[in-house]
């Protein structure tokens, strides 16, 4: 299932719902079909997936090294699937703006 998120001040993103709630855990939000981040919640949202994302881009060059070294194709990591969305709220903080966002069914 796939997620969109809109912005009021930037264009859509759409996400796979597993990605989605991952990150919405990360936030302490509920992945519920509807739901939006307020102007007030954005710059908080923002700080925490900063550092989630920067704790796991560490992760990430460590697993790519070692996927290179094996031959393997590194997976994609969370903080490559988080960086639009994290672009999307800060665009979002910067106009005053919001995010919302809508699936199919809770996630």
């Amino acid at each position: 299932m796939l997620v969109t998120f809109t912005s009021s001040t930037s264009a859509e993103i759409q996400m796979f719902s597993e990605i989605a709630h991952r990150l919405f855990e990360i936030l302490g939000k509920e992945g519920t079909a509807r739901g939006v981040f307020t102007k007030e919640q954005l710059p908080d949202a923002i700080e925490k997936l900063r550092r989630v994302v920067a704790a796991a881009s560490d992760d990430a060059r460590q697993d790519k090294a070692a996927a290179e070294d094996s031959g393997a194709e590194p997976d994609i990591s969370l903080a490559q699937r988080a960086h639009s969305f994290i672009e999307l709220m800060e665009r979002a903080s910067q106009e005053d703006g919001f995010v919302m966002w809508q699936a199919a069914n809770d996630f």
